[in-house]
């Protein structure tokens, strides 16, 4: 795949940029592991003051990086704006508390004196150079997410972004080096995904996160494992949406909407299959087909736009794939469904009823604004159908039974569960899946820690 700048709401190839070469790759790295040499001694206080800098430079880059990410990869440009304002507000967050998060443990007394030890401690230190092979569909948080606690924990990154975003990439470089941080904390490298697996097996590479494709986690993980360096990844997501009888159907076919189609619906947290008591059923998906239809699909650049094109015509064609095979295999198409005709990558928000556990698109993650529904007799089977999925990275649900909740809380197989509301990322609270939706978290302490030597400390009498 090329490196370059394709507008997906025309197909009009902008810019195109060279991958680069090993001399350029080596002398990168090498950078980036004589920086971690000095940046690994900086205080929290130091480090704080540059990341909070970074926050209020991309504040004020909001409108230019938007249209950027827009022309880039598609998004509406409120929802490019409003993912950079979440990313200043996640550099905030953890310049503010990365201090408390990695500051030193003091084990209990007894267990001290149990030990033999006059003292002992648990001291956090960072690893090292942390590769981060990063996707197109949010292009600022997912690299932010991992940016952030790395750097504050006092490691520094090497990105490897998605090929269809280079622009936004180049951009992260000139934004921390703006910033203030020494040159070689925060490198972007323009390669294609065939250099990776180099990248990672160099030595002064310490670890690797990777957000992206079942595939792509596969090799990185593969590598890593050969090599024994840390890996945190988030693959895909098959997210369930369960409505109880109790819950408030409009409210939740409401935000059903937003949790389907934000960014296209391509997001891997995003809700995709929609579970509904049979109680409900009917009231829900009326609601929720209506509100589906209504939406406004355009010109991403148009501020009154809600769903923009997909981001590229290989995610088009992947998506058309799964509809149309579902169509043929029984399922019913409640709305949209169809190709529109005219430039651009663009899908209308579909939703599709009497979907059987044999169509590939209850088996595979439907990457775009397409929603399935599924009719449950009880908790039961809405917890089979819910579980059904080699996925695990987050669900939704909605009840406002406590016992409900209590079964949901206990039974999902996902990373987290949202209760009356959608699944959203927060710096503060712990992301990440179960199953193939990957392991290791990102975001809140949980996060800053998964790159750093958790080291024992231990005084003799």
């Amino acid at each position: 795949m090329p490196i370059a700048t394709v507008n997906p709401a025309n197909g009009e190839t902008l810019r195109t940029y060279e991958a680069m070469g090993e001399e350029e790759i080596e002398r990168r790295i090498e950078l980036a592991e004589a920086t971690f040499r000095t940046y690994r001694t900086t205080g929290f206080y130091e480090r704080a003051g540059l990341m909070r800098r970074a926050a209020d430079l991309l504040e004020a880059d909001q409108k230019e990086i938007g249209k950027v990410i827009t022309t880039e990869m598609g998004k509406p440009v409120k929802q490019a704006r409003a993912e950079a304002a979440k990313c200043a507000k996640a550099m905030r967050w953890y310049a503010d508390h990365a201090a408390e998060l990695l500051a030193d443990e003091e084990p209990a007394e007894a267990d001290v004196k149990d030990s033999g030890a006059s003292r002992t401690l648990v001291r956090y230190r960072p690893l090292g150079p942390v590769l981060a092979v990063m996707p197109w569909n949010f292009p600022l948080w997912q690299v932010i997410r991992f940016a952030a606690p790395a750097l504050m924990a006092g490691n520094v990154g090497l990105l490897k972004h998605a090929s269809n975003v280079p622009q936004t990439a180049l951009y992260l470089e000139d934004l921390f080096h703006r910033a203030g941080f020494p040159e070689g904390c925060f490198q972007t490298l323009l390669i294609g995904s065939a250099q990776v697996d180099d990248v990672l097996r160099d030595e002064r590479v310490r670890a690797a996160t990777l957000t992206g494709s079942e595939p792509a986690g596969r090799a990185v993980a593969a590598t890593a494992g050969e090599m024994i360096k840390k890996t945190v990844l988030e693959l895909g997501g098959s997210d369930p949406f369960v409505v109880m009888p109790s819950a408030d159907v409009e409210r939740a076919a409401e935000v059903a909407v937003t949790a389907r189609t934000q960014n296209a619906g391509q997001s891997c947290i995003a809700a995709k299959r929609f579970i509904v008591h049979t109680d409900v059923y009917d009231a829900f998906a009326q609601r929720f087909t209506e509100g589906m239809r209504a939406l406004k699909v355009g010109d991403p650049m148009d501020e009154e736009t809600e769903v923009g094109p997909l981001s590229s015509e290989q995610g088009l064609n992947d998506l058309v794939e799964l509809v149309d095979d579902a169509v043929r295999g029984g399922a019913s198409v409640l709305c949209g469904g169809e190709r529109p005709d005219g430039p651009g990558w663009y899908y209308p928000p579909t939703v599709l009823a009497d979907v059987t556990r044999e169509l590939r698109i209850h088996r595979e993650e439907a990457f775009g604004p397409v929603a399935t529904l599924y009719r449950a007799a009880d908790l039961d089977e809405a917890v089979l159908i819910a579980n059904d999925t080699d996925f695990g990275l987050s669900s939704n649900v909605w009840t406002r039974d406590d016992a409900d909740v209590d079964r949901f809380v206990r039974d999902l197989e996902a990373g987290g569960v949202y209760v009356n509301g959608m699944t959203a990322s927060h710096p503060a609270f712990p992301f990440g899946g179960v199953k193939r939706s990957g392991y290791g978290r990102e975001l809140s302490g949980h996060g800053i820690r998964e790159f750093c030597n958790i080291t024992t400390v231990w005084h003799g009498a």
